[in-house]
């Protein structure tokens, strides 16, 4: 583990740009200014080379161009239609033109988009409709340049939409979005779920970005919630190992581990269990694969991180 004040080389890799700031949404749920604020005091920080975006609801926008003190931070934006099936699609068309006429007009930043989808109307639909009605309106909106990461709604058919749903994604070029928690214990996908997500994505090499739940390196239980939450280290673990072909199993095994001492930095490498998985394996997996995860808290993973000894 490092001590030093620089951070080893794997550190870097695995942990450079990692963290998409989400202090706008539950549980932290702050206010625009102060939220704003937070995430100019990370800026600043002596780990901000862990920062990446802010996140935004297409729907606040005007909010953000009013309260932001200078020039805006660089935004993931989340494409915000609301869950009426029947009225997402329009919705959405509306909010991919505010995006577009930010985007085009003023020097905002807007790096990527994350998109929720509203559930089907029947048991007889798929997503792959509604992938391929967002990519043609992202297109019309000349938005296509910008990353989207598309989230399927949480309920018992999730796990087996998903296949279809991933390689429509690759299809349009869109990348994934995979919700690990929330507010309450049955919001925590289980960790089949999570695993079968990494080993499908990384078959149809579709990237993807995580959010929700990830408040802490390590799985475990978190005396707050009152409920065992998955870690950012496990997910990113699995995913490096998800890259080399290893098998669902392998991949359960990793988020499944509460041991903090099975998870080891040397200077080139992660070490999990005896397993080695290179820098460059990992500044690959973080480039093409899990680009990041969005926290209402910058300051609780960095401490963690730093507690952990995995930070100066």
């Amino acid at each position: 583990m490092t001590t030093s004040a620089t951070p080893l080389a794997a550190v870097c890799a695995a942990f450079s740009g990692l963290i998409d700031y989400a202090g706008l949404f539950p549980p932290a749920q702050l206010g625009m200014k102060t939220a704003l604020a937070e995430y100019v005091a990370a800026r600043r920080s002596p780990h901000a080379w862990m920062l990446a975006r802010f996140i935004l609801a297409a729907s606040r926008i005007d909010e953000l161009l009013q309260d932001a003190a200078g020039a805006p931070p660089p935004l993931s934006v989340i494409v915000d239609a609301g869950n009426d099936s029947r009225a997402w699609f329009g919705n959405a068309q509306g909010a991919l033109a505010r995006i577009a006429t930010l985007k085009n007009s003023s020097s905002v930043p807007i790096e990527a988009l994350e998109v929720p989808l509203s559930p089907l109307l029947s048991l007889r639909e798929t997503y792959d409709a509604a992938i391929g009605q967002y990519a043609a309106a992202a297109s019309q909106a000349e938005l296509r340049d910008v990353p989207s990461f598309i989230e399927l709604p949480r309920n018992d058919r999730w796990l087996a939409l998903l296949p279809g749903a991933l390689a429509a994604m690759q299809r349009h070029r869109l990348g994934a979005k995979l919700r690990c928690g929330g507010v309450t214990a049955a919001s925590v996908p289980p960790v089949l779920d999570v695993a079968t997500f990494l080993h499908l994505a990384n078959e149809e090499a579709t990237a993807f970005k995580a959010t929700a739940g990830l408040h802490h390196p390590i799985r475990g239980y978190n005396e707050q919630s009152g409920f065992i939450m998955h870690g950012f280290l496990n997910v990113l673990t699995a995913a490096a190992l998800a890259k080399t072909g290893a098998a669902l199993e392998d991949l359960i095994a990793v988020l499944e581990d509460e041991e903090t001492s099975h998870f080891v930095f040397e200077d080139e490498a992660l070490l999990w269990k005896g397993r080695t998985i290179p820098a460059e394996l990992l500044k690959q997996t973080r480039e093409r694969f899990f680009v990041a995860y969005g926290s209402c808290s910058f300051d609780e993973p960095v401490n963690d991180l730093a507690a952990l000894g995995m930070l100066a």
